[in-house]
């Protein structure tokens, strides 16, 4: 649980009195030759309840070498791979992070992507999806909704073209309510959004067994081998706002009585 953009969305969402977020992770080698082996589908962390039993399912693309992951986990879920072979008893597949601007090498797998910042975007993604099951309209409705969300984009509501080389080379949206582009979220001050005041405690003791702190985001620097190109501006939290959750979280690890 290093990484703090999951520890963010799982808050954020479970905050919410209608929202259950869990967690969910490719297991080892070992493992997935034995849930196979006894058929057993790939579960949560919290509840050890089904994947495909979730309404949603979000994936963050840190690196592209993650990739096969996310198909690996959608076969061990027993979820369909294509977008366009799910339906609407199927759970929605999402996906974030960095590798998220560059989406099209998994547009086919992915029911939609949140580009850039979603702290701001994710409550209002589930609250469209829940109004949209409670209407019970088809899932391209759905889609017709989401992509009117700032950040989001709906592969199947686009078109891609490509160039002679095979090199990608544009979208175009299929329908009207698809926006011609899709803006790449930033959240504007860091500390105006609501930071986790209780952060995920293993079990067992971590790599990392330290407490972890987001001070800035992004990088002004712009190395080219770095992820911290993707954010900019690079933002800086403020001094009063770092310390007042560094205090707030080492009160609920217990790090100070």
């Amino acid at each position: 649980m290093s990484h703090l953009g999951l520890q963010l969305l799982y808050s954020i969402l479970n905050a919410q009195p209608d929202v259950l977020a869990e967690r969910f992770y490719t297991p080892f080698a070992d493992m997935e030759l034995l849930m196979r082996k006894q058929r057993i589908p790939l579960f949560s962390l919290e509840s050890h309840r089904a994947a495909a039993e979730f309404d949603l399912l979000g994936f963050t693309l840190q690196y592209e070498l993650s990739y096969s992951n996310v198909l690996n986990m959608l076969s061990l879920a027993d979820i369909p791979l294509k977008a366009a072979d799910r339906t609407a008893r199927d759970p929605l597949i999402l996906a974030g992070g960095p590798c998220s601007c560059n989406p099209e090498p998994l547009a086919d797998f992915c029911d939609a992507f949140v580009i850039g910042d979603g702290e701001e975007v994710f409550p209002q993604l589930v609250r469209v999806y829940h109004e949209w099951k409670m209407s019970g309209a088809g899932k391209q409705e759905l889609l017709k909704t989401l992509c009117s969300l700032p950040g989001v984009y709906a592969p199947s509501l686009y078109k891609a073209h490509y160039e002679p080389s095979g090199r990608f080379a544009a979208i175009t949206p299929q329908i009207p309510e698809a926006p011609e582009s899709i803006q790449r979220l930033v959240v504007a001050d860091l500390d105006a959004v609501a930071y986790f005041q209780e952060p995920i405690v293993p079990y067992l003791k971590p790599v990392h067994d330290r407490l972890t702190l987001e001070i800035m985001r992004g990088c002004g620097q712009g190395c080219r081998f770095c992820q911290g190109r993707v954010h900019l501006p690079a933002l800086t939290r403020t001094f009063s706002g770092t310390t007042f959750a560094a205090c707030n979280h080492l009160i609920s690890q217990e790090w100070v009585r």
